[in-house]
């Protein structure tokens, strides 16, 4: 093969790794047909419902419309299945929307990306997963996104704490996992954490240990500071800290043989100079704080293929929710961060509502309901009185019959 064949079969290889590819979009645009896609688990009989709707304030009434818990104090578990694919070599982006506009105060809003093979009618809380993101809230002490990887058969929690937004309006999360085993995760497209994936979480044995053969030396000293040995203590130092109090006097009534032998309160000694230490100075014989060597880490073996998954076909909401609510929409997983980056401007960040918009909403709202109210409480009380008439004119008919 010639240098030129093979410079263009290595280009045509990396143009095939940089072709976009679009593993799983749902945006919930057709109506119930999302009940064909979505499969809501069996395992448990009482899992909450999803409903799709736009909820109570929107940008857009039908392109907001997702998938929304709608019963409270439930376990939520529904799964939408997809083309198996493999993120080797490539970028894997995870994305989707969520609108807490419940003001959620305990409850995940979380999506699990699952292997390609599991059995979505009992898809439960220990199912194996590959990755689990996005928010979670319970209380005023965890507000964090989620970042979560199977690795080798375990789960591996984030080490950095990403606070996750808390309000009533819907937000775009983004994870980007490369194939250097670097990450971004983003809000409403904005960085909002990046690092490496071995630093990050504790996949890997650490790189180094403590030299278990390695010990301070017995004539070490690692006191900074020593008492001084030509300080004494006056000889005037010892007094007690409290003495009887000379001003008092036995009272007149006081009986020695009722009472028992009277005795001064005690005061606090004006003379009394508190315990006695001697002066600090620098120690000769200081030679810093002993640091334990380090070797290598003979259970240490790098892995350039952490952000990998050999199977991926299912994205699930696997959940719990205290207060009911979540909007789920705009998922996708895709190969491309520029891409999901431009999805999310059309989809979220066309639509999104401002909060003077969610004030107007809550203010129309308010305003309906009280209009709703009052015309309740108009027929209720037209009701009333016809009612009231009824049994009047029955009172009449009576007395009549009375009469004749």
């Amino acid at each position: 093969m010639t240098t030129l064949s093979m410079l263009l079969m290595a280009v045509s290889v990396a143009s095939i790794f940089a072709e976009s590819s679009i593993y799983f979009r749902e945006q919930f645009e057709d109506g119930d047909a999302w009940k064909s896609r979505w499969v809501e688990s069996k395992h448990k009989s009482d899992y909450g419902k999803f409903v799709l709707t736009a909820g109570k304030f929107y940008g857009d009434v039908e392109n907001d419309k997702g998938l929304q818990t709608s019963q409270d104090a439930r376990f939520y578990s529904a799964s939408s299945r997809f083309e198996s694919v493999s993120n080797k070599d490539q970028p894997l982006v995870i994305q989707f929307t969520v609108k807490h506009e419940q003001n959620i105060d305990c409850g995940g809003g979380y999506i699990k990306l699952f292997p390609a093979d599991l059995n979505q009618e009992e898809m439960h809380g220990e199912s194996t997963y590959n990755i689990m993101f996005g928010p979670d809230i319970c209380g005023p002490g965890t507000k964090k996104v989620h970042v979560i990887f199977n690795y080798r058969g375990k789960n591996h929690l984030l080490n950095k704490d990403i606070r996750c937004k808390d309000d009533e309006y819907t937000h775009l999360y983004t994870l980007v996992v490369n194939p250097d085993n670097t990450y971004e995760v983003k809000i409403d497209n904005k960085k909002v954490e990046s690092g490496s994936l071995e630093e990050d979480w504790d996949f890997l044995p650490p790189k180094k240990i403590k030299d278990p053969d390695a010990e301070m030396p017995d004539d070490w000293d690692e006191k900074e500071n020593i008492d001084d040995p030509e300080d004494k203590k006056p000889e005037d130092w010892d007094v007690a800290e409290t003495i009887p109090d000379p001003d008092a006097k036995k009272p007149d009534d006081w009986d020695d043989e009722m009472d028992g032998e009277w005795e001064p309160p005690m005061v606090t000694n004006p003379d009394y100079k508190g315990e006695w230490k001697p002066k600090q100075i620098d120690n000769p014989a200081y030679k810093g704080k002993w640091v334990h060597p380090e070797i290598d880490n003979p259970d240490y073996t790098p892995d350039p293929e952490i952000y990998q998954y050999a199977s991926m076909g299912v994205i699930g909401l696997d959940l719990w929710q205290v207060k009911s609510g979540t909007i789920f929409d705009n998922f996708l997983i895709t190969n491309d961060p520029k891409l999901a980056e431009e999805v999310g401007n059309e989809t979220w960040g066309a639509t999104k509502v401002s909060r003077w918009s969610l004030i107007f909403f809550f203010f129309f709202q308010e305003e309906e309901e009280r209009k709703k109210r009052d015309a309740e409480e108009i027929n209720k009380n037209e009701a009333k009185e016809e009612e009231d008439e009824g049994e009047e004119d029955e009172e009449t008919d009576s007395k009549h019959k009375d009469e004749l």
